[in-house]
């Protein structure tokens, strides 16, 4: 199949998608965002495909010498010949782990290999498991060089984090059990018990706009959607595309359309070392003028979220 007819094929997957849904579509309240499909609701017929990624990953090009020459870090990266990535197996669409292959594929895992091939000339990375609770605390101490695990840029993070990017931009969303008819809003979650991940931006949010809502933390993706699957908890909040691809492998649960929240992704990077920061997001901006980013997008987000690759947000 040509990469042409695979477009056409997302595009008139993601259409169907959006007219399946839309009756079920109900934003939720205070949403940020004006989407009214919902992402998930469909198995999607196109998982990506790999080898486009992998072709992909061959055309990148490595940096060039007077780009290295300006970050000490990334000069040291290259004769390391590995960058050591913080990032999880167990976000769906993100960076989840493929049990038939043995690697981790999506959107942040795919970024991550094409920045190693742009440092060293090669994709040669070593993933260090982080969750949302010890991220910043790996960069500080040097045990990894970047982050790439759908890390939402706050002020706070900021402090301690050197954020390149932002390089995409999601917001927070409910998830709940396929059969549920109660929650529909964001308001329904009063008096509710509400699962997200420990360390996350959803927990504060959650406090500040349902006070009510009894939160239950766990570490991972993983471990917030068995709690939502086995009745401990009545709903899971979470950035949207986590949750997408959640509901488009897992029949029992479904996300609620819209989001309440602005989460603009950040790739972590030591906090002293700014050089690499500016180098990093030289290449995010090289990767969004030639169409890679979007060509990312497509393979992996894009295959459970509808609509076309959004528009990068802005950098710095």
């Amino acid at each position: 199949m040509t990469l042409q007819s695979r477009t056409l094929n997302r595009a008139v997957s993601a259409g169907l998608a959006v007219l399946l849904t839309a009756a079920l579509a109900t934003a939720c309240s205070g949403s940020s965002t004006g989407s009214t499909a919902v992402p998930g609701a469909t198995r999607a017929a196109d998982k990506g495909d790999s080898a486009y990624l992998d072709h992909l990953l061959a055309e990148e090009k490595p940096a060039d010498t007077d780009s290295l020459r300006k970050s000490p870090t990334a000069t040291a990266i290259r004769k390391r010949g590995t960058l050591v990535v913080g990032g999880t197996q167990t976000a769906a669409l993100f960076s989840l782990l493929n049990p038939t292959t043995g690697k981790v594929d999506g959107f942040d895992a795919a970024l991550s290999q094409l920045l190693a091939k742009y440092i060293i000339g090669t994709a040669r990375t070593k993933l260090v498991n982080v969750t949302a609770a010890t991220r910043e605390a790996l960069l500080k101490n040097h045990s990894v060089d970047t982050v790439f695990a759908t890390y939402t840029i706050t002020p706070q993070r900021s402090k301690t984090v050197g954020f390149a990017g932002p390089y995409y931009e999601d917001g927070l969303a409910i998830e709940v059990k396929k059969d549920n008819t109660d929650i529909t809003s964001l308001k329904d979650l009063a008096g509710k018990t509400v699962t997200t991940e420990s360390g996350s931006t959803a927990a504060a949010t959650l406090k500040a706009r349902v006070p009510t809502a009894e939160i239950q933390l766990f570490d991972t993706n993983t471990e917030c959607l068995q709690a939502l699957g086995q009745g401990r908890a009545d709903a899971y909040v979470l950035d949207q595309g986590v949750l997408a691809g959640n509901a488009a492998g897992n029949s029992e649960v479904k996300v609620l359309a819209g989001k309440f929240s602005d989460e603009p992704y950040g790739i972590g990077l030591p906090l002293d070392h700014p050089d690499f920061k500016k180098f990093v997001n030289d290449w995010l901006r090289k990767i969004e003028a030639d169409g890679t980013w979007s060509k990312v997008w497509q393979q992996t987000i894009g295959t459970t979220v509808p609509g076309t690759a959004p528009t990068p947000p802005r950098i710095g």
